[in-house]
């Protein structure tokens, strides 16, 4: 039976299952409000002497409306997600995990609660240390649904024949019920190198690496799932961030560990790390690669201290009869005097008042000086700070900031070359200029690092007496848990497909992790960003002082055939060392097909390829193309409606996986990215089965 309907069918039985489940909680649910009911009928209309009387019947009463309403609560509360989990053991007996203990009218267990002793090895078991579990699986559902399911095996060779394997776990049960010795041995080395990283000490920094299919964000997962169970106390309160590229990666971590929907556990893609945004959109490699990099901040330091566009460029105001003036010069060299002493500008609005009076008193007694007079500095300015007409020009000439206000003063050509002298070329102001003028398509995710940095340089806004401050939008996140806003003390940070944080990334994510642990997952080999020192530099910088480091590096590929792997290997065999590519395991007999192409062509040539393949395989097919060509595939498509098939930029490739892949124009891939091959690297590992590659130009492929 082919994966997708082993996938059905394992989802219908645990639908039958979790319907038993839901059926028996709306009986709870029924008998704890008759318990209620019954209460209040207790002692009603009883008057005054009754009651004395009736004391222990009323006390009765009150715990029964008590009981009764606690466990409502607790059955409303655990409503939603109640059953998560599924462990079978050795024996063949089974238990269903979920968020509350729930036995039938019998006194049969039909759920256990996460937190009691037998659930413990949903959380604690490996391969290492089964503890007798052959398959653990995750159960997502949304309501009463059953969406997925997802299988872990930790005991290879003691999968039952007629037991089901649906996912990555799927790959383990057939190496494991392979009858040669080899096949055994890559099982046993698979599950213990994954096992030693998900249980490493949960203080300092960890990091895995390896390349595709290797299991990195799986055993990442586990690892942060291990570690809230085995160190709540620690962990839990301040509570964990996972980090991933992409929101489809949240998705991801929401049905490979549902436990993680609880409060402590915050999951964000780097387009929503900073509060009331949520950007998706990609910059163009050159762009992307002058907004990470650390020139930046020194661009964004210059421009808040800049004259804001609407500032009055002179300053007059009367003083018993005459009339006190600063000029432009005047007024800059205040400003310069406020932005010296370091505080961020929206806090030094005090500061700023201050000097401006300093400034106009030291003209007064010019003045005064030049008449033979003197005046009295501290009844001047005593008098002209409770001007009025005082506090009206000071809230204009240094108004209150706020971050996206500045991206858009750098949308001014002449205003962000002053900024970026000596920083930027003319070349870089030019396309930086033009990409702030114009946010018809809304921020990018590169933009958010920006704007977090702002936030951070300029100082929080005065708190407003009803709702929140956010860069623009509302702050409010579905699902999220309730904390301060740009909430910083998270115990545990983890971030996936680190390689492609830019240095201004990591800054912003080492914010949220300044008194966290970390955990690291990213291959060198398929980073797309252009300068790894800086980047390294950046990130060792957000791990703070932090001195306890440890690497692993996974080195087995079990996501792609080594047929798939093998094309993916010599495209980028020049830029990674032999040693910094995993090696594949599985052998299908099928070589990816690369078919040589008319560039005018390329169209059909693409919606035969889609046709073809979807025939073949009845899971996904993904179809991917460079980043700016997207919409252009996606019309060439459009009569090939199908749920299955999916069209997806190179960079928004990363982290999925399909069943089956056809790559459009690999040279495209090449030439957008300043990482080139690297990138085209990632293309091809995203099929697990079939590979076809369209191609009008045949240079993608190294010489032998």
């Amino acid at each position: 039976m082919s994966e997708p309907r082993v996938r059905r069918a394992e989802i219908a039985i645990e639908q039958a299952h979790v319907d038993t489940v839901y059926t028996r909680l709306a009986e709870l649910r029924a008998q704890a409000e008759a318990m209620r009911t019954k209460g209040y009928e207790i002692g009603h209309g009883a008057g005054r002497e009754a009651i004395f009387e009736q004391a222990s019947m009323l006390f009765e009463r009150d715990m029964m409306v008590y009981h009764a309403n606690q466990t409502l609560q607790t059955l409303d509360a655990e409503y939603e997600g109640l059953v998560f989990g599924r462990l079978d053991h050795l024996d063949e007996e089974h238990i269903y995990v979920g968020r509350l203990g729930i036995r039938d009218a019998e006194f049969d267990n039909l759920v256990t609660d996460w937190r009691a002793p037998a659930a413990a090895a949903f959380y604690q078991a490996t391969a290492e240390e089964p503890m007798d579990v052959v398959r653990r699986r995750v159960i997502r559902c949304s309501g009463q649904n059953v969406l997925d399911v997802d299988d872990d095996v930790l005991i290879a060779d003691a999968v039952p024949e007629t037991m089901q394997i649906v996912g990555e776990g799927a790959l383990m049960a057939a190496l494991g019920r392979s009858r040669g010795e080899k096949m055994r041995d890559i099982v046993a080395t698979i599950q213990k190198e994954q096992d030693e990283v998900i249980r490493a000490p949960w203080r300092g920094v960890t990091e895995i690496t390896g390349g595709p299919g290797t299991g990195k964000t799986a055993v990442a997962l586990h690892r942060a799932a291990y570690l809230l169970y085995r160190h709540r106390r620690q962990l839990g309160g301040a509570g964990v961030l996972v980090i991933g590229p992409s929101g489809v990666f949240t998705s991801y971590i929401s049905r490979v560990l549902p436990s993680m929907g609880e409060t402590n556990v915050e999951l964000r893609a780097l387009g929503e790390v900073l509060d009331g945004l949520e950007a998706t959109r990609q910059d163009a490699a050159p762009l992307a690669a002058i907004k990470g990099s650390l020139r930046m901040r020194k661009i964004l330091l210059r421009a808040l201290r800049d004259t804001p566009e609407d500032a009055p460029e002179d300053m007059k105001i009367v003083y018993r009869g005459e009339v006190l003036r600063l000029n432009a010069r005047e007024l800059d060299k205040v400003r310069r005097k406020v932005h010296t002493a370091g505080g961020p500008p929206n806090r030094s609005r005090i500061r700023a008042a201050e000097l401006l009076l300093d400034a106009l008193a030291a003209k007064a007694e010019q003045h005064a000086k030049d008449d033979g007079r003197q005046i009295d500095k501290a009844e001047l300015i005593t008098e002209l700070g409770e001007r009025i007409e005082f506090h009206q020009f000071l809230v204009v000439w240094w108004p209150i900031l706020y971050p996206a206000q500045i991206l858009r003063w750098l949308g001014t050509e002449k205003r962000l070359a002053s900024a970026a002298k000596g920083l930027l070329n003319r070349a870089e102001i030019s396309m930086l200029a033009a990409d702030f003028a114009d946010r018809s398509r809304g921020w990018t995710i590169a933009d958010v690092a920006l704007l977090d940095e702002l936030r951070v340089l300029i100082g929080p806004p005065p708190k407003r007496r009803k709702g929140r401050q956010s860069i623009e939008v509302n702050p409010e996140r579905g699902g999220a848990p309730t904390r301060p806003e740009h909430y910083d003390e998270y115990s545990h940070v983890v971030v996936d497909e680190s390689q492609d944080l830019s240095p201004m990334q990591w800054r912003m994510v080492g914010r949220r992790g300044k008194y966290a642990s970390w955990t690291v997952v990213g291959d060198p080999v398929q980073s797309s960003w252009p300068d790894p020192a800086e980047a390294a530099m950046a990130r060792d910088q957000a791990f703070g002082l932090k001195t306890t480091r440890r690497r692993f590096t996974l080195r087995t590929n079990y996501r792609n055939s080594a047929e798939i792997f093998d094309l993916a290997a010599k495209v980028v065999a020049g830029h990674a060392e032999a040693d910094e590519l995993p090696r594949a395991v599985r052998q299908t007999g099928i070589t990816p097909e690369v078919r040589p192409v008319e560039a005018s062509g390329l169209e059909a040539a693409t919606q035969a390829a889609v046709k073809e393949l979807m025939g073949v395989v009845e899971g996904t097919v993904g179809v991917i193309t460079a980043m700016d060509r997207v919409p252009e595939v996606e019309g060439w498509l459009d009569g090939l409606s199908d749920e299955r098939l999916k069209v997806v930029g190179s960079l928004d490739s990363k982290g999925l996986e399909y069943d089956a892949v056809v790559l459009v124009e690999p040279n495209d891939l090449i030439t957008e990215s300043t990482t080139g091959r690297r990138v085209l690297y990632v293309a091809l590992t995203r099929a697990t089965q079939q590979l076809t590659v369209l191609a009008s130009n045949p240079d993608w492929i190294p010489a032998a």
